[in-house]
């Protein structure tokens, strides 16, 4: 079973940053799994360097269609995923210095923060965004 299951709840109607979120979900999941197989510490550092590859390419999606179509909310929204982008990488840091353990920090930090930023600061720009044609 998995731990996070894409719903249309997740959907901001724009078709290309919701397949990203399904990638996402996906790592999620994949960390999950090998958690639960006993395997995380085999497949974190992979998930990782995915996660911040990720990150990049996701939020630059994200970012050139809010500036693109003048998204009042962009600055907010640019810092939270600058923020997104720190905390990734200093995952990255501390497996490298130590992997044991945190794989369950990890998994608990995506999936507060899949929910809390796609829920909610995603959703915000969808009206916008869906009201220039961006669909």
């Amino acid at each position: 079973m998995s731990l996070i299951t894409w719903s249309e709840e997740f959907s901001v109607n724009i078709k290309e940053i919701d397949n990203q979120h399904r990638q996402l979900i996906e790592m999620i999941n994949q960390l999950q799994r090998a958690m639960r197989e006993g395997k995380s510490a085999t497949v974190l550092n992979d998930i990782l360097q995915r996660l911040i590859d990720y990150t990049d390419y996701h939020f630059s999606t994200e970012e050139r269609l809010m500036e693109a179509y003048n998204y009042p909310g962009y600055v907010h929204h640019k810092a939270q995923h600058d923020a997104m982008k720190r905390k990734v990488q200093e995952f990255q840091r501390l497996y490298r210095q130590n992997p044991t353990g945190l794989s369950v920090q990890l998994l608990n930090f995506l999936k507060t923060w899949l929910n809390d930023h796609i829920l909610n600061t995603d959703k915000h720009y969808t009206r916008h965004l869906n009201n220039q044609g961006v669909t």
